[in-house]
């Protein structure tokens, strides 16, 4: 995958990293136009910020997950960075979960917007057992092998306190006439009410960047103003799950 870094503070690198990952067949320069890297410079963060060409492709073959541990996580971490949250546009946030849920405890942080979250039929049911608190995953065999199976289940530890420490903070955006908004609501009542950000309008770069800006202003990530001004401490998750091999039925922007 290619990768343009920037950063915030000159030539000076930061301690913290936003990964931000596109929608599909959308470019990665796209969130230098539409105001994201511009809202963290604004806001005098310690975060520097990376753009992924993590195309839609990877999707398809199969090989995101491997692609962004070897080609962006990985060396980024090796390269000093001591936090790392990754910030994902639609499939964008649909590849931050499915890749901390194949390698548990790989970034200290996630931020979804308007997330692809698996097949509405499947949401359906979950919306049918009364959400995300009050289903119980079904054991045995799968029907099939799409991811959607396994991510919801590992989504619906959020909604216990005790098991979301043992996950890195999840923070969640969309629009509520969103087309995917019916799985976000299901989402959204498994999390603190302070890490949900909503808006009106639907699947488009205007909600995108107002939630953005919202979630920005109360992620807990490091002032550049003064040494540890604003710094809070960020749990990483530890869950221990399988890693997983299917394609989503449905890719979409």
């Amino acid at each position: 995958m290619e990768t343009h870094l920037k950063l915030v503070n000159g030539n000076t690198p930061s301690d913290t990293l936003l990964v931000f990952l596109p929608g599909a067949f959308l470019q990665p320069d796209a969130f230098e136009r539409e105001g994201f890297v511009s809202a963290v410079q604004e806001r005098n963060l310690a975060a520097d910020v990376l753009l992924v060409d993590a195309n839609v492709s990877y999707y398809y073959d199969q090989t995101f997950i491997e692609r962004l541990h070897t080609d962006v996580l990985a060396p980024q971490r090796a390269a000093g960075y001591k936090s790392l949250w990754l910030v994902g546009i639609s499939i964008g946030g649909f590849g931050a979960l499915i890749h901390e849920l194949a390698r548990p405890g790989a970034v200290d942080g996630i931020v979804a917007l308007a997330p692809y979250l698996g097949r509405r039929p499947l949401g359906a049911e979950i919306h049918k057992a009364g959400g995300l608190r009050a289903w119980k995953a079904p054991t045995g065999p799968a029907p099939d092998e799409e991811v959607d199976r396994q991510l919801w289940p590992w989504l619906q530890q959020y909604a216990s306190a005790k098991s979301a420490e043992k996950l890195p903070p999840l923070y969640l955006g969309f629009g509520l006439a969103d087309r995917f908004a019916s799985n976000h609501r299901l989402l959204a009542d498994a999390l603190p009410r302070d890490r949900v950000f909503t808006t009106e309008g639907g699947h488009d770069w205007p909600q995108w960047s107002q939630l953005w800006r919202k979630v920005l202003d109360v992620l807990p990530l490091p002032s550049s103003v003064g040494a540890d001004v604003g710094a809070r401490p960020v749990p990483r998750g530890v869950p221990a799950h399988a890693t997983w091999s299917a394609t989503p039925l449905a890719i979409a922007a």
